[in-house]
């Protein structure tokens, strides 16, 4: 997985210090894959077999041969994007991969209960890392005293720590940015930890 035991240490430690200024509780997810993207492998297949044909179209080999490669073509595609996610990411647009994530951290947010808190504080910034996206979903209590484009340029700060793969870093720029807008929001220390663990890791789909 992408946090190693001292980066979840440090992540929590960083949480936890962000809670007891703001009295927001956060919680950091880590996905590996926000959905299975079925439709990956055969686009691959789809696109570098039919280059394939093309290519024995200006070049001709033999009706056999030809209908091989383009077979072989297919086939080693679809195992790239099944084994190498830089190269399946490709198959999958960013819009796609932007709704998986937030499709995932909703149901994050509702299968982990972050809306049981009291004052209804709980955020949650959730890293999508197949899918290199960030999802930050604030419960309501927080919602109304913070902007969409604020969390906005709070993602825009993680970014090119996550397209370089620093999941860890990813997530302390963003911890950083968000406690300063929080601070700025008005947002201040006190009340109890109602949501014990701030780092999860998951597999994903």
């Amino acid at each position: 997985m992408p946090l190693s035991d001292p980066d979840k240490t440090s992540i929590s430690e960083r949480a936890g210090r962000l809670e007891a200024r703001t009295g927001v509780e956060v919680v950091a997810a880590v996905v590996g894959r926000c959905d299975a993207y079925p439709e990956i492998p055969w686009k691959a297949f789809a696109l570098f077999a039919s280059l394939s044909a093309l290519a024995s179209v200006a070049w001709p080999a033999g009706a056999v041969p030809a209908a091989l490669t383009m077979l072989f073509m297919g086939a080693a595609a679809a195992l790239a994007a099944v084994f190498i996610p830089p190269f399946a990411r490709c198959f999958a647009g960013r819009a796609r991969r932007e709704a998986e994530a937030r499709q995932y951290a909703a149901a994050f947010f509702l299968d982990h209960a972050l809306s049981r808190t009291q004052r209804r504080n709980a955020i949650l910034v959730l890293v999508g890392v197949f899918e290199r996206t960030v999802v930050i979903l604030p419960d309501s209590g927080i919602r109304d005293r913070i902007a969409e484009a604020d969390l906005q340029e709070i993602i825009a700060r993680m970014t090119p720590q996550l397209a370089a793969g620093r999941i860890a870093l990813a997530l302390r720029d963003g911890l950083d940015a968000l406690e300063a807008q929080l601070v700025a929001s008005g947002f201040s220390g006190g009340g109890r930890d109602e949501i014990a663990q701030e780092v999860f890791e998951e597999k994903g789909a």
